[in-house]
């Protein structure tokens, strides 16, 4: 007897795919599109192929900041990740402490990112910011506008003050769901807290690193607003980072063919570092599963 198929349910997820064309495939068809034109006006454009693709890749202030979004991204990822994971396990487990430690750790995540650089301006200011002015009682003439070491020091902390409670809250729901079972062999094993860590805790986080370190590289490698409000991207341009070097090309001088071929490089260069992520950890992790 032949199994019969009922593909009506495929009409429940029309509606998401709907949203998805309507809010991520049709406007990145329409960058495709700028990407291959010289558009002059609504009505005026030529072919030029990958003219712009080829001009933005030999372009040297772009390539200065790629070179200084990588830096960025790769510094607030080697602090935010080991700083989360410490600050996950020694948040209580139990009791009205562990509700209290949570709100306090997810207050960060809830404040929006221009006003995150709005109050990181305040701070750091010489005059009335706490930060700024302490720095500068200390003999330090601190100054965001300035020095670029003051401004990158300062972006960096501001970013990993915004986003280390994401990756905690990720290690502490990872924790959380590890048996207890694996804690009292630990005991009866009589394992140091190191050992615990090293064969329990951070094999069973494997997972929940994997989403959090691609969320926080995929969002790090867009950060805009903060630096943005903050320094400008300034001084100079050493903290110009990809998206506002975009946002000028296509907003300020409306070079809506370059932009577009900007963006898609932009979007294939998070596409392929976040797979070599995940694809490196991956690996990592089934060696470590062979080997055990």
């Amino acid at each position: 007897m032949n199994k019969v198929y009922d593909n009506k349910a495929w009409l429940l997820i029309l509606p998401m795919l709907a949203l998805v064309a309507f809010s991520a495939i049709i406007p990145l068809m329409t960058v495709v599109n700028y990407s291959v034109q010289d558009v002059f006006d609504a009505n005026t454009r030529f072919f030029t192929g990958t003219e712009w693709f080829a001009q933005m890749l030999n372009d040297p202030t772009l390539q200065s900041a790629l070179l200084r979004q990588f830096a960025f991204s790769l510094t607030v990822l080697a602090i935010q990740v080991p700083l989360g994971i410490g600050i996950a396990l020694l948040m209580p487990k139990k009791g009205w402490q562990a509700s209290a430690v949570l709100i306090l750790v997810t207050l960060p995540l809830l404040i929006p990112w221009n006003v995150v650089g709005s109050i990181w301006q305040i701070f750091t200011r010489g005059d009335i910011g706490l930060m700024g002015w302490s720095l500068r009682e200390l003999g330090y003439e601190y100054n965001i506008t300035r020095s670029a070491v003051d401004a990158w020091g300062t972006i960096i902390i501001m970013d990993v003050w915004h986003w280390t409670p994401l990756i905690a809250l990720l290690c502490y729901s990872g924790l959380r769901s590890i048996p207890e079972a694996y804690y009292q062999a630990a005991r009866i094993d009589r394992a140091s807290k190191w050992s615990v860590f090293r064969f329990i805790q951070l094999p069973k986080l494997t997972n929940v690193l994997v989403i959090g370190v691609l969320l926080r590289f995929m969002h790090s490698f867009m950060i805009y607003a903060e630096p943005f409000v903050l320094t400008g991207g300034g001084p100079g341009s050493s903290t110009t980072f990809l998206s506002q070097s975009l946002t000028t090309m296509a907003i300020g001088q409306q070079d809506l063919g370059p932009s577009a071929a900007f963006s898609l490089i932009y979007f294939l260069i998070i596409l392929l570092v976040s797979w070599v992520f995940y694809t490196a950890i991956m690996n990592m992790q089934k060696d470590k599963e062979e080997g055990a």
